[in-house]
């Protein structure tokens, strides 16, 4: 039961992120160009991925660390497949221009996001007094 309220969790994060990117897309990146407004939307969206998982972990039911983290796990591995699948399908990105996102040195910082969502899990429930 914890996994699939945990996956119908992070389902509900994917809807939320999807609205960010596309009204990111909309507003922000008219104004500071594509590349900036890609790094500002880590931010937004990893406070946003922060924020629904902090409402919303008591009803996921995870109490013990090592539930948390497999959690934050299949999260951050589902993320990577739905950003790949959403660029290469959707978008038509070459593979140069996903990792980029992910990469540092490339200015990307898709994996402090991922880092975000992998931990997200068990920082709130921390917060929230349930480990």
């Amino acid at each position: 039961m914890m996994l699939l309220r945990g996956l119908a969790l992070w389902s509900g994060i994917m809807l939320v992120e999807t609205l960010h990117g596309i009204a990111r897309a909309r507003f922000l990146a008219p104004r500071v160009g594509d590349r900036r407004s890609r790094q500002i939307g880590v931010f937004t969206g990893s406070l946003l991925i922060f924020v629904i998982t902090l409402a919303l972990i008591p009803w996921v039911g995870a109490t013990r660390f090592s539930e948390l983290l497999l959690l934050g796990l299949i999260w951050t591995v589902l993320t990577v497949a739905f950003e790949i699948v959403l660029g290469r399908l959707m978008f038509h990105m070459s593979w140069k221009r996903i990792w980029a996102d992910f990469d540092l040195r490339e200015g990307g910082l898709m994996s402090l996001g991922l880092l975000v969502m992998l931990l997200s899990p068990w920082i709130a429930a921390k917060i929230r007094h349930l480990v």
